[in-house]
């Protein structure tokens, strides 16, 4: 399952920004997710649950905020949101697009906690 190792990575650079901030612990970390990211993000959670343990995040919280899968149609010039599994223009269905977006995964907010 390479959701753990997408995990392992991406506390280690919560982490990092926690150290960078002299945090003491990790609240929530917030990712963007697009269903075309390649990453199964029902195994993501589970494994984020195993791979927390004994870091400064073992009692976050893990936000994921789905993106849209959209694409630009390379003959109208037309953007659309289109479902993951029908790449066609929404707007004269061609299927000369380009996937602009929906295959990423961000780390795009991090709640830190720090002792006064």
């Amino acid at each position: 399952m390479h959701e753990l190792s997408v995990c392992q990575a991406l506390l280690d650079q919560v982490s990092e920004l926690a150290k960078q901030h002299q945090a003491n612990s990790v609240e929530t970390i917030e990712i963007r997710w697009g269903p075309l990211s390649g990453v199964e993000i029902s195994l993501l959670q589970r494994a984020f649950e195993i791979a927390r343990q004994g870091t400064i995040a073992k009692e976050a919280t893990l936000v994921v905020q789905q993106l849209p899968v959209r694409v630009s149609c390379k003959l109208c010039g037309q953007g659309s949101e289109v479902t993951s599994n029908n790449l066609l223009c929404g707007y004269c269905g061609s299927w000369h697009t380009q996937l602009i977006n929906g295959d990423e995964m961000l780390l795009s907010q991090v709640v830190l906690e720090k002792s006064t």
